[in-house]
């Protein structure tokens, strides 16, 4: 994980409507990760750009709220702040709504299936239902990819107004993750501009090799795309005419399906 030090990319300042401590306290929780799951002090500092003095008064807020914990030492967050997820899971009425048509469709197609948000440059997985694991990297609700090489990332993208599209392309560290990847911008915009028109999206192996994904969007009451619905499978027990013809039916009958209950009178 990169240093997770304040942005200076024109991010807000303190002021009367920005609490610097507030924002200070939640880049000591975000400094925490699979690869940093328990830090001492001097990691966290570091890792969240704060002194050492800044960043031990929060943790010992933290502590006190029972979000961290300390063997005097080392320092690891506590269950407790999954409530922090779980407020924005429970205050979203759509993630009810999509899990029982989202496990629907995995019993139906024998793939995994997922939901996830646009953050930024990235995705954000909010609802995962698992068949049998197909990718190296271990996803769950909350885990992030990018946003440029996923399918469920091009469906949210292509919603977007074309000058900021460009802009989340621009910000995005556009890697080469497999010989597949597409990091060009231009063929990008290209890529997006067919989802936006056919309304859906497929990634033949560019975020890992040997994964094939489609990707469908979940539309609110006035039509716009809110969040992307997705199916992974292996390329070589699924090609991709494959799984265009056999699975994206499905999906797309799944999105219908959560969007139309979106748009149902509360």
């Amino acid at each position: 994980m990169a240093n997770a030090a304040p942005r200076t990319d024109g991010a807000p300042r303190p002021g009367d409507s920005y609490v610097q401590s507030f924002a200070r306290g939640l880049e000591v929780i975000r400094s925490f990760n699979a690869q940093a799951p328990q830090q001492t002090l001097s990691e966290v500092a570091e890792r969240s750009g704060l002194t050492r003095a800044g960043a031990r008064r929060i943790l010992l807020t933290l502590q006190a709220l029972g979000y961290v914990q300390t063997d005097g030492r080392l320092y690891r967050l506590t269950p407790r702040i999954l409530d922090l997820g779980f407020a924005y899971l429970s205050s979203m009425p759509i993630w009810n709504l999509a899990e029982p048509v989202m496990e629907s469709l995995v019993a139906r197609v024998k793939e995994s299936c997922s939901a996830a948000v646009l953050d930024a440059t990235d995705i954000v997985y909010v609802l995962r239902v698992p068949t049998h694991k197909i990718m190296s990297i271990s996803l769950g609700v909350g885990s992030r990819l990018p946003a440029y090489c996923t399918s469920m990332g091009r469906v949210l993208l292509a919603d977007l107004p074309e000058a900021e599209l460009v802009a989340r392309l621009e910000a995005s560290d556009r890697q080469p993750l497999t010989r597949n990847t597409v990091t060009d911008i231009d063929t990008l915009l290209t890529r997006v501009a067919q989802v936006r028109r056919q309304g859906w999206c497929i990634v033949n192996q560019e975020l890992e090799e040997g994964l094939i994904s489609l990707a469908a969007p979940i539309t609110n009451r006035a039509g716009r795309v809110i969040a992307a619905l997705n199916i992974s499978g292996q390329a070589n027990r699924t090609n991709a005419k494959t799984a265009q013809e056999q699975l994206l039916p499905a999906l797309l009958d799944s999105a219908r399906t959560v969007s139309a209950l979106l748009s149902q009178p509360a």
